[in-house]
């Protein structure tokens, strides 16, 4: 399972197309997530007049819920593609990473994996764009217990990441979803203070 089963998820509904052939995502899509639900608070010492009823203060809404997008780029490693395609995808993803306003990159890797060229690659590409990156070790249930913290300890440090920028993931057992999601709320929130 992949880029799309874990967007699909971390938002707890199914958004993106899942293939059962890995690599399948050929262009960028982009989703909309509002966030907020429209709720309602009291309203506190700056209350208007006729805002009172009885009992109380009348509720107003909260802010109006705000949209944070989520795009989905085609996979650098998996898929099978020409020269051509690559260099196709490397432009997309670097004009991606330029684009005001990005809170952040979450970056997926196969927990099983040792760190491919490509990763390397994407590594340099990341760093040299100065946006925060968290990243996914994708597939832990795979690995029996110790041999998935050592594979983690061995990806982190040859990618010199941070352990706060690490979650360890699986969409079968659904470890790490509710961690990856408060780590990218918190994203979103540290790029508004930007």
């Amino acid at each position: 399972m992949g880029k799309s089963s874990l967007l699909n998820a971390l938002l707890g509904r199914r958004i993106a197309r899942v293939s059962g052939t890995p690599g399948k995502t050929r262009m960028l899509n982009v989703y909309e997530v509002k966030m907020g639900s429209g709720e309602r608070e009291a309203v506190g010492d700056g209350a208007r007049e006729g805002d009172a009823i009885a009992g109380g203060h009348r509720p107003r809404p909260l802010a109006a819920p705000r949209s944070c997008y989520f795009m989905d780029l085609p996979g650098y490693g998996y898929a099978r593609a020409g020269k051509a395609d690559r260099a196709a995808f490397r432009s997309l993803l670097t004009h991606a990473l330029e684009r005001p306003g990005i809170a952040g990159v979450v970056w997926l890797l196969d927990l099983r994996h040792a760190p491919s060229a490509h990763d390397r690659e994407m590594h340099i590409l990341l760093s040299a764009g100065g946006t925060p990156v968290l990243a996914a070790f994708t597939k832990s249930d795979k690995l029996p217990r110790g041999q998935r913290l050592s594979h983690e300890r061995a990806l982190r440090l040859t990618l010199e990441l941070d352990e706060d920028q690490v979650v360890a993931t699986s969409v079968t057992t659904g470890e790490g979803i509710a961690e990856l999601r408060e780590a990218i709320a918190l994203l979103v929130r540290n790029a508004g203070d930007r």
